[in-house]
């Protein structure tokens, strides 16, 4: 029995040396196996480090409004008369815009102008009789009073009708008509916006941390994408006192000329505001940083001698940057690169300090200081 259990044994250990000699047999072959492979080249493309002319600025998105505008509305009920005005129209100051239904109204004034009549007279008549003491004094005050309540009661009744015609109250450009004749209006019901357009606000927030940077009369540049060619320019006029308790910015206010009325009301536009002199900067792609919580880093291209046909072998390096502001697709580069350095743009990471690349700039990523968007 004992003899049974030792043959056992033994046969047992071969069976698993055997497998364990195998496995072992074959890691070391496909260790062998890789090494004679060596490293595979990496394809990247790159880019030379360039010097380029920085502006230090701030920028924000503001929204533009008219410095006078407003949506045009009765103060009292009524019925549409009249309309005066086209849609688009450009109006002058004083120019009428609608007319309310004021038959009653209009018939209660020429009353009242008819009583006030009645009361001049017979205050002058009285007036002349007191002159001569056919009358009291008290008599006289009661006729001056009478007067004044009638002229008093006539300046009412005239200011409500002439609220029953709606005046252009500034010079500028009507939208579109939202009444029609006919139809009957509650006070405050808008009837179409006006807008004064030669001259714009476009209100932005910066953060409190810009307010060292600005001051009044500071020259500010806006864009648009209604018209993404064109620049227009401005000046701050006003700087909010108060710092928002909740975002911690603060409100400003430029002002802009608009004399061919390209920029309306409501659009939004991208201010730009220049803080100082310009600085040159090594200038990347923003794609050729890699962030990472211990540190900025980028893939510097060196060649490592000759291959077999003459042509230089190239490695990737990598290199801790500092890095400072971002235009566009651009960063700014403070430290870790000099100028004329050959950089990684693309393939960062399938990349290893000291891999073998070879590169191909058949497709670049972006690298415009103020890209545009494209249609599709």
């Amino acid at each position: 029995m004992i003899k049974r259990m030792i043959i056992m044994l033994i046969v047992v250990g071969l069976v698993l040396g055997g497998i364990f000699g195998f496995i072992s047999f074959k890691g070391r072959m496909i260790k062998e196996y890789m090494s004679s492979q060596g490293v595979p080249l990496q394809t990247v493309s790159t880019i030379t480090a360039n010097t380029l002319e920085w502006s230090p600025k701030l920028e924000a998105v503001g929204s533009l409004q008219a410095v006078q505008g407003a949506n045009m509305s009765a103060e009292v009920a009524g019925i549409v008369e009249k309309i005066y005005f086209k849609q688009g129209d450009n109006v002058k100051v004083g120019t009428p815009l609608l007319q309310l239904r004021a038959y009653d109204e209009i018939a209660k004034l020429e009353s009242l102008k008819a009583s006030a009549q009645l009361a001049r007279i017979t205050y002058n008549r009285n007036q002349a009789q007191f002159s001569v003491n056919a009358i009291s004094k008290q008599t006289l005050d009661i006729d001056k009073a009478s007067l004044d309540v009638a002229l008093a009661n006539v300046g009412q009744q005239q200011a409500l009708v002439n609220k029953k015609l709606i005046l252009a109250p500034f010079t500028g450009r009507l939208g579109i008509r939202l009444v029609d004749v006919g139809q009957y209006l509650e006070a405050g019901t808008a009837i179409s916006t006006l807008q004064a357009l030669d001259t714009l606000f476009v209100d932005f927030f910066l953060p409190q941390q810009a307010l060292e940077s600005l001051k009044i009369s500071q020259k500010v540049t806006l864009k648009t994408d209604a018209y993404p060619a064109q620049t227009f320019t401005g000046d701050i006029t006003v700087i909010n006192p108060k710092v928002d308790i909740n975002t911690r910015n603060v409100q400003v206010r430029a002002t802009l000329n608009n004399p061919d009325n390209k920029l309306l009301p409501g659009m939004y536009a991208t201010v730009t505001i220049a803080t100082g002199l310009a600085h040159r900067y090594i200038t990347l792609p923003r794609t050729t940083i890699t962030f990472n919580a211990f540190g900025s880093t980028i893939y510097r291209v060196d060649a490592n001698g000759q291959d077999e046909t003459g042509k230089p072998k190239l490695v990737a390096k990598q290199s801790f940057v500092t890095t400072g502001d971002t235009r566009g697709d651009q960063i700014a580069i403070l430290t870790g690169v000099n100028e004329g350095e050959t950089i990684v743009t693309t393939g960062q990471i399938k990349l290893r300090n000291g891999s073998p690349v070879i590169v191909d700039n058949s497709s670049q990523p972006s690298n415009d200081a103020t890209p545009q968007p494209k249609d599709q």
